[in-house]
């Protein structure tokens, strides 16, 4: 495998961060897949691929693979620390058919879309539980008191879990007490989060009951079950990466919201649009401005542009999600903009299995902080300013300070 020395890769700037979208349209107008090398903390570079059409095209090619991505991109850019190991790694993320079919029949026997329906009423709970802690405050960062706990619990619900400490549990490069990060999972926190799956299912193994975990355990086809090690990938996958987007996704809609007065005074005026208000968040915003790793195992043609074997595509879900050719005007932030059409849950057999989970907790979340916070604004001065996370994969903000009354 190469690693991509010999063509030319353009290097940006950490001004990529401060205006991702004035960057991916420069590179959807040039055309073609694009050489790129990526700021920050993560290293990052591989064969953009940028236009609506070609993404979609990209993720569903089998001749781009996930079998093993993680391992393989840190071998491509020299990284010998190794990596979490298949306790974490043995999901559907990882693999491609005829694994990734197994263990999305396996998978999906259990994680249902009755079971994410069934847990409503309970979601709301949790965001009340949480506005209700916020009630006497003026000001708060929404992301480390609202955004950030609330899919850590919804998780360890569907889980069955209990007694679970959601203050020491950090995700997504910050911890729930307010730390900043650039997005990404600590290895402290894999392996912490690792430990706390391992012994949930070793529970649920011995006092089954009527949760995923159990479900996980239970699965059968054909003979055939999951492993431990898969069923804990691939609840670690739902804590981590489903986490991620929701906390993302609520934070976006949110800044998003208060930036475009006009679409929250629709909102305010006529609740019944939070899921138009959702999905056009997903598209201007895209929670994963990046899809998940995939490498070539051939020569290919992508976008026009031929691509060795053995190079990292990077889909920009979040230029595609802006591409003129598919969406009316794509800078306006419109929430009765007919839904649909948007990338931001990926494309094919590795579209995001948790989207529909995450749509659940924003609707409810943002329809019960703008009812129980009619006077919520952004804070004033430097506080108040938008700062995103400076990850070329995730598209989230640092803090989401606000006024509440």
């Amino acid at each position: 495998m190469t690693n991509g020395d010999g063509f030319g890769f353009e290097d940006v700037g950490e001004a990529f961060f401060r205006d991702q979208h004035a960057h991916y349209a420069q590179w959807r107008r040039r055309g073609g897949a694009q050489p790129i090398r990526f700021p920050g903390p993560l290293p990052l570079q591989g064969w953009v691929i940028t236009g609506h059409a070609d993404a979609k095209a990209a993720l569903a090619d089998p001749r781009l693979a996930k079998d093993s991505a993680t391992e393989r991109y840190a071998a491509y850019i020299g990284e010998t620390s190794g990596g979490p190991g298949k306790a974490l790694t043995a999901h559907m993320l990882n693999a491609d058919p005829p694994e990734h079919t197994r263990l999305r029949k396996l998978v999906q026997k259990a994680y249902t879309a009755r079971r994410i329906e069934e847990l409503r009423p309970r979601i709301a709970e949790l965001v009340d539980v949480l506005l209700d802690d916020l009630s006497g405050a003026r000001e708060a960062d929404l992301i480390s008191r609202f955004a950030l706990p609330l899919p850590i619990a919804v998780a360890f619900e569907l889980f069955g879990g209990t007694g679970f400490d959601h203050a020491q549990f950090a995700v997504r490069g910050k911890s729930v007490d307010g730390g900043h990060g650039d997005g990404e999972v600590s290895v402290t926190s894999a392996e912490d989060t690792r430990v706390r799956i391992e012994n949930l299912v070793a529970h649920k193994r011995e006092h089954p009951g009527d949760d995923l975990l159990s479900a996980l355990l239970a699965a059968e086809e054909d003979g055939d079950r999951l492993t431990v090690d898969e069923i804990t990938s691939m609840a670690f996958l739902l804590v981590v990466a489903g986490h991620q987007t929701t906390v993302n996704l609520i934070a976006n809609a949110v800044h998003t919201l208060l930036a475009h007065p006009d679409q929250l005074d629709k909102l305010r005026a006529d609740p019944t649009l939070i899921h138009g208000a959702v999905q056009e968040t997903l598209r201007f915003e895209s929670s994963s401005a990046l899809a998940s790793l995939r490498y070539t195992t051939e020569p290919v043609t992508l976008a026009g542009t031929e691509i060795p074997a053995g190079e990292f595509v990077h889909v920009a879900l979040m230029a595609a999600n802006h591409d003129p050719a598919v969406f009316e005007d794509p800078e306006r932030f419109d929430i009765t903009r007919p839904p649909g059409g948007h990338l931001a849950f990926g494309h094919g057999i590795h579209r995001c299995l948790g989207a529909q989970l995450a749509v659940v907790q924003a609707e409810i979340a943002l329809t019960r902080l703008f009812a129980r916070f009619p006077k919520l604004r952004s804070a004033r001065g430097e506080r108040g300013r938008a700062r995103w996370q400076a990850n070329p994969r995730h598209r989230g903000l640092e803090t989401l300070v606000v006024r509440l009354r």
